[in-house]
């Protein structure tokens, strides 16, 4: 990916002054590999939220359906699930960060259906 195209992605990513100063202090304090879990898992939260207000988001699982491929900057879930008001829903998403993993570079993400509250327990979902 060339600077403009990397410059482009930034400026239409959550802005770095929107994640507030306790969840960046904590990531700080975090291995990378895990940083770039929870970087990418606060971005779901947010832009799921901010984008249908229908839905607040409040918690994701990465690898309730199937386990996330991590690359060395990059997250790809399939098999994701995120909560929104008590209700569990499918989710699929592909989150790139920088290299330090604090800031998001490219989001996308797919909502699916909601997921049975009888299902829950089998994939370790709970409120």
């Amino acid at each position: 990916m060339n600077k403009l195209a990397v410059l482009a992605c930034l400026m239409l990513a959550w802005p770095a002054s929107a994640m507030d100063s306790a969840l960046r202090a904590g990531l700080l304090k975090l291995d990378p590999q895990t940083r770039l879990e929870q970087r990418c898992d606060a971005e779901i939260l947010d832009r799921i939220t901010r984008d249908d207000h229908k839905y607040r988001a409040d918690r994701v699982v990465a690898y309730a359906f199937a386990t996330p491929e991590m690359g060395a900057d990059a997250i790809r879930s399939p098999g994701a699930a995120f909560r929104s008001k008590g209700q569990w829903y499918r989710l699929k998403f592909k989150c790139e960060t920088a290299p330090d993993h604090m800031e998001v570079l490219q989001l996308r993400y797919r909502i699916g259906d909601e997921i049975p509250e009888s299902d829950w327990p089998k994939y370790n979902l709970y409120n």
